[in-house]
């Protein structure tokens, strides 16, 4: 069995009570932390730790820490991105429903080191259900003195909130889920400045997501150094994958950073192959927004090596022949799949979560979007394969925030790997 930190108590019957979780070992960082650590301490060990971001772009957390304004008079916030919406990702919506009192472990630890002592939960709208599993297990947490005024007896106090957005795929941007909970159109912000400066109704801010700063509890708990030695290489400790497509077991799945993506697939200790005998043809490993794979590169690297789940195996090669760990969204397809109408899929869904605020992501989604309907529906032109990589690069990098990418990316290399099948649609 591969090795599980954040999921270990996961089917503990009761976990989600503040009873049952404390009894099996809950909220140990922040006692060692609050009575044992400075902030800048507990800081420390994420930084030691090599954690990386878990959103998707994969940024060294204690990093990201470090840029905080702290010389500023104003308060600061921590806000916690629940607005998990990238197309095949469903790990953090499994770790709140699961084990609420794991994030609020982290949120507090986080908090402490960061000096803020006002935190809020941004969470998807579509999962108004999570808004009340959070909200009991603040007010548990709150009843037992783990949130409040000064924590466990110390100086430290915090105040966790709940927001739950609209169910708008932009807000998953850290600026343009400020603007959301500050009350106003979820629209990206230009950077600089960035929140780590003026972010929050313009106060210094760190936004993480939910399975980083659950992270952050088991890190504090069980000390940095130790969970660098998890994983391989800059890839440290685990990561949650939301493995679904055309396998026999999707799912939730813990994995140690370095597992070779074919004992991922085809181990029956998590995703057991692909459904009904078929054979593979293409995976997206990191959600939705990142390049699609064929079969042989997804099992191997450019040089012919084995590849494996790390930040950086998965990326190498570039896009030639590369892709990205991303939020871990690991969408299987087999040999039945039309990558053509998949890609069609995924565009008419960025197109639609556009904010229109970049005439290049606005107007270019609707393009790809209108041309691969035609590609689809037997109506294209030969010449439509090549306007869609023109339409992606023209959208790559000339963008506000990265959705831009995100719809590009998928076209782009959907063709780049699959041209024979788009062509086979005009012939």
């Amino acid at each position: 069995m591969g090795r599980t930190i954040l999921l270990d108590k996961v089917n503990v019957p009761g976990i989600r009570n503040f009873g049952v979780y404390r009894a099996n070992g809950g909220y140990k960082s922040v006692d060692k932390g609050l009575l044992e650590m400075s902030p800048a301490q507990v800081q420390q060990e994420v930084i030691k730790s090599g954690l990386r971001g878990r959103g998707g772009a994969g940024f060294p957390t204690g990093l990201k820490w470090s840029f905080l304004d702290r010389k500023s008079d104003r308060p600061r916030y921590l806000v916690c991105n629940a607005d998990e919406s990238e197309p095949g990702t469903f790990k953090d919506r499994f770790l709140m429903e699961r084990l609420p009192h794991l994030l609020i472990e982290g949120l507090i630890i986080s908090s402490y080191a960061l000096g803020v002592k006002t935190c809020y939960i941004y969470i998807r709208g579509e999962f108004k259900y999570l808004v009340g599993i959070m909200e009991s297990a603040i007010r548990e947490a709150k009843q037992n003195k783990y949130l409040g005024e000064k924590i466990l007896g110390t100086d430290f106090s915090l105040e966790i909130y709940v927001h739950p957005g609209a169910g708008a795929y932009i807000c998953g941007e850290e600026t343009a889920l400020l603007e959301s909970l500050e009350g106003k159109r979820g629209n990206p912000r230009i950077k600089p400045p960035f929140p780590a400066y003026k972010g929050l109704y313009d106060c210094p801010t760190v936004v993480n997501n939910v399975e980083t700063l659950a992270t952050v509890a088991t890190i504090i708990e069980m000390g940095g150094e130790a969970y660098s030695k998890i994983g391989i290489g800059k890839s440290t400790g685990t990561k949650l994958i939301s493995a679904c497509g055309n396998i026999n077991r999707p799912g939730v799945y813990e994995i140690e950073l370095g597992l070779a993506v074919e004992d991922f697939i085809y181990s029956d200790e998590y995703c057991g192959g692909i459904r009904n005998g078929r054979m593979l043809k293409a995976v997206i490993p990191g959600g939705s927004s990142v390049p699609i794979l064929p079969a042989d590169l997804i099992l191997n690297t450019a040089k012919g090596e084995q590849r494996l789940i790390s930040y950086e195996s998965l990326a190498e090669g570039e896009f030639e022949s590369g892709s990205m760990l991303g939020s871990g969204g690991f969408i299987v397809f087999d040999e039945d799949q039309c990558i053509v109408r998949n890609t069609w899929n995924l565009t008419r869904f960025y197109r639609h979560e556009s904010c229109g605020q970049c005439s290049p992501c606005r107007e270019g989604t609707g393009w790809m979007e209108k041309i691969l309907y035609r590609l689809e529906n037997g109506q294209g032109r030969m010449s439509d394969i090549d306007l869609l990589v023109r339409v992606a690069k023209n959208i790559e990098g000339n963008t506000i925030c990265p959705l831009g990418d995100a719809a590009a990316w998928p076209v782009a290399s959907a063709i780049r790997h699959f041209r024979g099948e788009f062509e086979a649609h005009l012939k």
